[in-house]
């Protein structure tokens, strides 16, 4: 037995249960891990309302880090103790649980198990996001939603390291300040201004290179208004609502603009993806490129409030589970 946060129907924070589960053997090629702290994303958030449905009873959670405590047949290159860490693998929300070894990525000595947790899931989605879904390089402008959030924080950062002009926008002043800190060129309030006009502007009415949003339905026409000819709107989220179908005709003309619904997923589909991407996240962050920002600590009893708090865009940076 372990205990796991587990939802029985789809709603509010409210459908989350802290419960006593049976957990069978590692299958084979399986290991059994004991987590030491699992990281909260928005995709939590989806799969807990149906917008992502999952089939019920279903535990929540897609990143996790901690050692592994058993093996199950046929698993080669994972011993029991070894530190781990996983992004993208829903489950996470337990004490315990059985993982695929192919899914789970060795620690490097100097990554401690609270800021894997924190950085896995959002930073290999920076990776995938920079330099290979829309590939960044020197000289080139880009717009970040959501700047001062758990992915936008590491990001941006990252993008700034790759020589870009990074604009970022933001609810408030004080997530400005904190944007600004981690690699924000300019940082649009948009509580106080529309930030479409604002890039224009700032971008002397050429647009930005590539704009990534992951707020969705509420910025999705301003993102393609401030796009320059043949920009990129790469929008990986949704955390305002889905974007309603719109006419294709829309970015042809002489705009030409480019539109991808990107995934992790996707990107990490073969072992030698998911290990290439986070060799190249504990890179950026070994060399001092990319801080990841002291996460906050919640309690997994106290997981229906972190929700709570994430949903109403009370957090910045990245929010953890501790299971100890």
């Amino acid at each position: 037995m372990t205990r796991a946060v587990r939802i029985h129907e789809h709603g509010g924070p409210e459908v989350l249960k802290l419960e006593e589960v049976a957990l069978p053997p590692p299958g084979p090629g399986e290991v059994r891990l004991r987590h030491e702290y699992v990281g909260l994303n928005f995709i939590d958030v989806y799969q807990r309302t149906g917008l992502y449905p999952l089939p019920l009873p279903a535990v929540l959670g897609q990143e996790g880090a901690g050692a592994v405590v058993a093996l199950g047949a046929d698993v080669v290159g994972l011993e029991v103790g070894d530190r781990v860490a996983y992004a993208g693998l829903t489950g996470a929300y337990a004490e315990e649980r059985n993982a695929p070894a192919a899914t789970l990525v060795p620690l490097p000595d100097d990554i401690d198990g609270r800021s894997a947790a924190a950085m896995m899931l959002k930073g290999m989605t920076a990776e995938y996001l920079l330099r290979r879904c829309c590939r960044v390089t020197a000289g080139d402008t880009i717009l970040f939603h959501a700047a001062a959030g758990g992915v936008g924080l590491i990001a941006c950062q990252w993008a700034k390291a790759l020589g870009a002009r990074v604009i970022g926008t933001v609810s408030t002043e004080e997530k400005a300040v904190l944007a600004r800190a981690h690699g924000c060129d300019e940082v649009v309030v948009t509580s106080a201004s529309d930030f479409a006009p604002v890039v224009r502007e700032l971008t002397a009415g050429r647009g930005a290179d590539v704009v990534y949003d992951s707020v969705g339905q509420a910025t999705f026409d301003g993102s393609l208004s401030c796009l320059k000819p043949r920009g990129t709107l790469v929008l990986f989220g949704q955390s305002s609502g889905k974007v309603p179908p719109f006419d294709l005709g829309r970015l042809g003309g002489d705009k030409s603009h480019f539109v991808t619904r990107p995934s992790l997923g996707a990107y990490v589909a073969t072992r030698d993806e998911l290990l290439a991407c986070a060799a190249a996240l504990f890179e950026v962050v070994a060399k001092g490129a990319v801080r990841v920002p002291a996460p906050r600590v919640v309690a997994l009893a106290d997981v229906a409030q972190a929700h709570r708090d994430l949903e109403s865009r009370k957090t910045t940076g990245s929010t953890v589970l501790a299971l100890r």
